[in-house]
């Protein structure tokens, strides 16, 4: 029988490009196809819902999903980042790359860590487990047991990966433009250049065990949190090698009391504002499996840190000017704190800037509330129809600064945790501490 749960991830440029331009394709067959059928209907197709249909919704999930690597974390990005500006179909046909990867077959699997760890690799472990604990865009994830008998995690990362990732950026994101389904001007070459550089940062696991210790560091000092130990005898650049940590992944919390996931909510968001105001740093991608919960502890553990950026004082300053006047409703402060962060930089109209303040007072509705009920708010809406409303209607969109994209990026992946999970958060009281508000 055919293994349909392992693929191997193709390691090569040119494999990887002929898997793309396949990929192109056979979309563009299955548009024509379609477009035939509905004009022998006497329709008359409109090239956005013959992209979207749902045979060209799978071949391009599976594919990415098959890629792994930049393809599909560039999908998760595009998801997160740009989701509120995105047709209703073309977000949920990239959310789907959320699910995770199908992981790479054990041959692949002792190749790589031959690789990292030398022939005699099994030679280091008690144990080690081949099946997988997780898989995702860049990475594998599994269990051993060290010569000490240490439970592990191992970060595997799939072959190929670093060095696919300017050619993976350039294919996708050339697909969508030619699918010209996105709004004009969303996706800005700074964008691109930048997310190719956040995804090099990510696929360095040794760059990625720095942020891991500095946090164990940092952290050191509150036991609501725990950051796993980094062992780096058995890490490298693509390999990253750390204690094992159990936990219940935080979006089945839904099912423990409302006053626990009050508690974990209020967790995360306080570590996102400790992050910002003490760390200078954040890890600032917002997926729900970075984050576990543990009942029996009632510690909240941090997974991943590859998407960890340092935050310059000025602009931190910036946020604390920003957060304050929101707080106030002070709409002179939020101007002046907005144009600090990069906001405005290009001339636009007073209308304009006027929807863009509106934006950020939407967003922060939350932080103003002495206790928001996430479960039942329709904010999410709202803040897609108000940026649908200002990309389109009033034709404008400029990227902020990047730094500040992933920063939005954060907290507009816990307001998303938030709803799911169903909490009721006194935010106000979390943010003003770090405001230095009378």
């Amino acid at each position: 029988m055919k293994d349909n749960y392992s693929r191997p991830v193709p390691s090569g440029r040119f494999s990887r490009m002929a898997h793309m331009g396949g990929l192109v394709t056979r979309v563009a067959s299955g548009m024509v196809a379609e477009g035939a059928r509905q004009l022998a209907s006497g329709n008359r197709p409109v090239a956005r819902d013959l992209l979207l249909t749902p045979a060209n919704v799978r071949r391009v999930a599976e594919k990415l999903s098959h890629l792994r690597g930049a393809a599909m974390k560039l999908g998760q990005l595009l998801s997160m980042d740009a989701g509120d500006l995105m047709p209703p179909e073309l977000a949920e046909l990239l959310a789907t790359l959320r699910a995770g990867a199908t992981p790479m077959p054990m041959l692949q699997l002792a190749g790589v860590l031959e690789e990292n760890l030398g022939a005699d690799w099994q030679d280091q472990f008690q144990q080690f487990g081949f099946s997988p604990i997780a898989a995702a865009s860049i990475g594998q994830v599994h269990r051993a047991l060290d010569l000490h008998g240490n439970s592990l995690a191992l970060k595997i990362q799939y072959p190929g990966i670093a060095k696919s990732i300017d050619s993976d950026v350039d294919n996708v994101i050339s697909l969508l433009k030619i699918s010209r389904l996105l709004p004009k001007g969303v996706i800005a070459d700074e964008l691109v250049e930048e997310a190719k550089l956040q995804l090099h940062a990510e696929a360095d696991y040794m760059l990625e065990a720095g942020h891991l210790k500095e946090y164990r560091q940092l952290l050191s000092d509150d036991n609501r949190f725990r950051v796993p130990v980094y062992y780096p005898e058995l890490s490298s650049r693509n390999l990253l090698s750390m204690s094992f940590e159990s936990g219940v992944p935080v979006e089945s919390l839904l099912e423990y009391p409302l006053a626990e996931r009050n508690r974990c909510a209020e967790l995360l968001l306080s570590l996102l504002f400790r992050e910002l105001f003490e760390f200078k740093r954040v890890q600032t991608d917002p997926n729900f499996a970075n984050f576990m919960y543990d009942p029996e502890t009632s510690q909240l553990v941090l997974l991943d840190f590859g998407a960890t950026r340092e935050y310059g004082s000025d602009l931190v300053e910036a946020y604390r000017q920003l957060f304050a006047a929101g707080l106030q409703q002070d709409r002179e402060g939020l101007l002046q704190a907005a144009t600090r962060i990069g906001y405005f930089n290009k001339e636009i109209t007073s209308s304009q800037q006027h929807a863009v303040l509106q934006l950020f007072e939407l967003a922060m509705e939350p932080l103003r509330a002495k206790r928001y009920d996430f479960g039942s708010t329709d904010l999410a809406r709202r803040l897609r129809d108000q940026g649908m409303e200002l990309s389109l209607q009033e034709g404008y969109w400029h990227s902020p600064p990047v730094d500040a994209l992933f920063l939005h990026r954060k907290l507009a992946g816990l307001y998303l945790l938030f709803a799911r999970l169903k909490v009721s958060l006194a935010c106000r009281d979390i943010l003003q501490p770090w405001l230095k508000l009378d």
